[in-house]
């Protein structure tokens, strides 16, 4: 079953994203705290959104995802932020689901794009999106700037910039 998420999930959501930091590798890099989360999804204006998968003892995965826009459809779409299922409820359609339900949203509002990343070492995810029929975009490379760098592009902004 796929429902939406209530404040009360919030400490299995977090949860379940230091779950799937530790797969990807980056258990460290979890700073997220039940407080920003809550508000983030739950607050006044929320920033994102999740859907929830649950499984006969409860919550089993999550999807946690906010709109973007698309310049050249002129419409919003769906940035899956995150994806996961716990490993003893991998292979019972949990996973699917969950995208099937995000597609369904796209559909249902006139959305156009779907979209995520996944690491380029996750084979396992790449062979299940690819199964689904998602296409990797090859042709673009993801850039972030964070920390310190963010912090120094920031100074060279003018003073009546946004």
């Amino acid at each position: 079953m796929i429902r939406e998420a209530t404040p009360d999930d919030v400490p299995v959501i977090l949860a379940m994203i230091g779950e799937l930091a530790a797969y990807e590798r980056a258990a460290e890099s979890v700073e997220t705290t039940e407080p920003q989360l809550k508000e983030a999804l739950f607050g006044p204006q929320p920033a994102a959104f999740a859907l929830i998968a649950e499984g006969a003892g409860g919550p089993v995965g999550f999807a946690l995802w906010f709109r973007n826009f698309s310049t050249w459809t002129g419409t919003h779409g769906v940035y899956l932020e995150d994806l996961y299922v716990r490993p003893e409820a991998r292979g019972g359609g949990h996973g699917k689901a969950l995208l099937a339900a995000l597609a369904q949203i796209c559909v249902r509002r006139g959305y156009q794009r779907f979209e995520w990343s996944v690491l380029d070492w996750n084979e396992p995810s790449i062979g299940f999106y690819r199964s689904i029929g998602a296409q990797p975009m090859d042709e673009w490379t993801v850039f972030r700037l964070t920390g310190r760098a963010l912090h120094t592009l920031a100074d060279t902004a003018p003073a009546n910039g946004a």
